[in-house]
């Protein structure tokens, strides 16, 4: 019964984070179109990404990795881009880094920093880091080759999650020292001088601004021209893409270690999509981008409690060599 609920959870992780990966795409092609595509056909064409996913996946693992790389890269280029152009205080982006604190929070911005922790540390891919060791070919019998090997995913999986801690710095910070502390009146009043067609979003009044990836994308571009909205648009497709990827793998091996049960790519990614795109497309048609994006910071909770579960399952060794018993958690 353990076994079957924790199996369950992550599953509940993985359509979350599929679902998140259909709104970020459908908004950033939303943003790239000058809004000519509508949400609800946004939504739509993320069914494509799973074509260009098995497509991938039949070259092979290596030109899949490969592939990842360029989505990561193109995701610290992009945003790293954004960051340089806003400038943020770098005293206040240490001190935020290394001294927790929360000056005059309420419910809305304890629901922020809860999403936060789940958007950066998504439950699934915690299984996702201990799976890729089964990619590599290595001599379990040998304890040399073990320990080599361990030194090398140590490593590999420290500049991965290094490189996504910076990649959210870049996010987090830019967002903090662009949006915080105006109102509607002074973003629209910004928008409106400089033409921008999305000026009609935020109402000429004193009520302080409240972004999310979508206002953030047209903010930037308000505020910092053009450029740094379609800049910020491909950084939110490729995160999209990428997430698309880990998701389905990451599905791959928790149904293979939870139910000893072996699906096809196409039909992990079939059911995690068509589950995603039905409540997303119905939100996407029937109510707005603000809505869309309120299902994302819902989704980004969602993720936060999740993580227990995926911490929960205790790792244990049977019928395999007698060297292994040397590298399992004594705890």
């Amino acid at each position: 019964v353990p076994r079957i609920i924790l199996w369950l959870m992550v599953e509940l992780a993985i359509i979350g984070s599929d679902m998140q990966e259909v709104i970020g795409s459908a908004i950033a092609i939303n943003l790239l179109s000058v809004g000519k595509i509508p949400l609800w056909a946004g939504v739509l064409i993320t069914i494509a990404d799973t074509f260009v996913f098995l497509f991938l996946d039949k070259y092979g693992l290596r030109k899949l990795e490969a592939f990842f790389g360029f989505l990561i890269t193109i995701m610290a280029l992009t945003f790293g881009y954004e960051y340089i152009t806003v400038k943020p205080d770098q005293e206040k982006l240490l001190q935020g880094l290394f001294i927790p604190y929360c000056q005059n929070c309420g419910t809305p911005q304890l629901e922020q920093a809860v999403g936060i922790v789940g958007a950066v540390i998504m439950p699934h891919n915690m299984y996702l880091h201990s799976a890729l060791v089964k990619s590599r070919q290595v001599n379990r019998a040998n304890k040399r080759e073990v320990q080599e090997a361990n030194k090398y995913f140590f490593i590999e999986s420290c500049i991965a999650l290094f490189v996504s801690f910076i990649i959210n710095i870049f996010v987090v910070t830019v967002f903090a020292e662009a949006f915080f502390d105006k109102t509607n009146a002074d973003v629209n009043t910004v928008c409106v001088n400089t033409s921008s067609p999305h000026s009609s979003l935020f109402p000429n009044n004193n009520e302080t601004l409240e972004v999310d990836i979508y206002k953030g994308g047209v903010v930037l571009g308000c505020y910092f021209g053009p450029a740094a909205l379609y800049i910020w648009a491909i950084g939110i497709l490729a995160a999209g893409q990428s997430s698309t990827m880990t998701g389905t793998y990451s599905g791959q091996f928790v149904m293979e270690g939870f139910l000893n049960l072996r699906w096809s790519r196409f039909a992990r990614v079939l059911l995690t999509r068509s589950i995603a795109i039905t409540p997303t497309l119905l939100v996407a048609i029937f109510q707005d981008v603000e809505h869309l994006t309120g299902m994302n910071d819902f989704l980004n909770v969602l993720m936060s409690l999740q993580l227990p579960f995926a911490l929960i399952p205790v790792l244990t060794f049977t019928s395999l060599p007698s060297v292994m018993n040397d590298f399992a958690n004594g705890l």
